[in-house]
């Protein structure tokens, strides 16, 4: 890059100033899509035009070219006292759009500088009126007041607040460090409950498990007893309808075959002869068995009335003479 003395920069910047006046002296002027002009004629506002090729007469009309875009307004950090006398570092940056060309350039002399004086002075006031929790938790409600003041404050200027945006909140170097230590305590503290209660839900699920199962295994063995009970007196009920009818058909056997005493006396015997076989000391005989011994000695006369012989009869004696 070639060296540029300071002659030839003055010379430079002498051109350029004429050829700007040499293009003001110009009747054609053209204005940028996201501009708006206003048409001064002797110093007096005469009318506004839109982008484009426009038409300024020389010497008599002047062209201002006003920027429609959404700009922004950086407000400088500033020192807030909050509401409980704790001093924060606070600085937002504001956006906004022109709406009213006219209004914007001749009802304020100088917008960004008044728009961040504004921001400044409510900004103060709104984070004054809040603790310092409070403003730090409350980004959004001082975002949307704020937004709302700024924009009732400049729709004389012809300008819409879009958003308002906190960058930081910024409280004291000890302060901060307080707040670390009381946030480190808030988390033990909940960590130690949530512990805690886990322990205790464990504790519960235990003692629920164990109550679960006892009556599980309370419940199987009613179960089993009640089965147990079923099976057992569906055994007894087949046995004695087996009983039953064994003694039906006995019956029906000894009644068909018509028995006599004589016979009956015998299995009687036969089945004293089965209860002595036995070790224990004691016979117990039914009542019934006085008939059958009856008939057992009558039985018994008979067969040795059958056995014995005749006796001889006696010899008759002479009578002596």
């Amino acid at each position: 890059m070639p060296f540029v003395t300071k002659k030839k920069l003055l010379q430079l910047q002498e051109d350029m100033a004429t050829h700007q006046r040499g293009a003001s002296l110009m009747p054609f002027r053209i204005v940028r899509p996201y501009q708006q002009g206003l048409v001064e004629r002797l110093g007096k506002y005469k009318r506004t035009v839109s982008s484009g090729l426009n038409i300024v007469a020389p010497f008599l009309e002047k062209l201002i070219k006003v920027d429609m875009r959404e700009q922004v307004v950086d407000v400088p950090p500033q020192s807030v006292i909050t509401k409980d006398n704790v001093v924060v570092e606070v600085d937002a940056v504001v956006y906004y759009e022109v709406t009213d060309p006219v209004k914007v350039t001749y009802n304020v002399a100088n917008f960004y500088a008044a728009a961040t004086k504004l921001a400044q002075t409510n900004l103060r006031n709104l984070v004054g009126d809040l603790a310092l929790d409070e403003s730090l938790t409350s980004r959004e409600v001082i975002n949307s007041k704020l937004r709302e003041i700024l924009d009732q404050a400049t729709d004389k200027w012809g300008v819409k607040v879009a958003r308002v945006e906190l960058q930081r909140i910024e409280p004291p170097q000890d302060v901060t460090e307080a707040m670390h230590r009381q946030m480190k305590a808030e988390r033990n503290k909940r960590a130690a409950i949530l512990e805690a209660e886990g322990q205790k839900q464990a504790q519960i699920l235990e003692a629920e498990g164990h109550k679960e199962a006892d009556i599980l295994a309370a419940e199987g063995q009613a179960e089993a007893v009640r089965r147990n009970a079923e099976a057992e007196k569906f055994r007894r009920q087949a046995v004695a309808e087996g009983e039953a009818e064994a003694i039906t058909r006995t019956f029906r056997a000894i009644h068909d075959a018509r028995p006599t005493r004589e016979l009956i006396a015998l299995k009687y015997l036969e089945t004293l002869e089965s209860m002595a076989d036995g070790k224990g000391s004691k016979v117990f005989l039914p009542y019934e068995a006085s008939g059958v011994l009856s008939s057992l000695a009558t039985m018994r006369e008979i067969w040795q009335d059958q056995e014995s012989p005749e006796p001889p009869e006696p010899a008759s004696r002479t009578p002596g003479p």
